[in-house]
């Protein structure tokens, strides 16, 4: 009979962070810069920006913890409880669209008349909307390029 060892907690990797990137960036570039995303990011309800947010989070969570079943966040280094690999890809997953739609200037291009106020809402509805692209990827290739 085999003892087993306690098992150490996956060490969380700059690389692994830069695999997520990667990932984020490429699903996400394509729906920063359309102009339906803005439109439809116009007509949304604050709450329904809200609710697809709770979805990324979901989308996100089992991706990395229920689909790769060789992995366990009770397993992996954590910041107050949170594993920090959920904490990269989560900051990766909306960071990604928002550096995107401002460097490409997708708020000015397509919310020309709306007020500061305004333009902020309809922004962060936008990149709700593109992060549900943008956690698939950076959760795809954070699993794929896992070692």
């Amino acid at each position: 009979m085999r003892l087993r060892r306690p098992r150490r907690p996956q060490q969380f990797r700059l690389a692994d962070s830069a695999q997520q990137t990667v990932g984020g960036f490429l699903l996400a570039g394509p729906f920063v810069v359309t102009e339906e995303v803005w439109t439809l990011a116009g007509n949304m309800h604050i709450l329904q920006a809200l609710v697809i947010v709770a979805i990324v989070f979901g989308i996100g969570y089992a991706a990395l913890y229920k689909a790769d079943t060789t992995r366990d966040a009770d397993d992996e280094q954590e910041v107050v409880g949170i594993p920090l690999r959920f904490i990269s890809l989560m900051t990766v997953t909306f960071g990604s669209v928002t550096i995107l739609a401002l460097l490409f200037g997708a708020p000015s291009t397509f919310l020309e008349t709306e007020s500061t106020g305004k333009l902020a809402e309809t922004t962060f509805k936008a990149v709700s909307v593109g992060s549900v692209f943008s956690v698939v990827g950076a959760a795809t290739a954070d699993t794929i390029f896992a070692k």
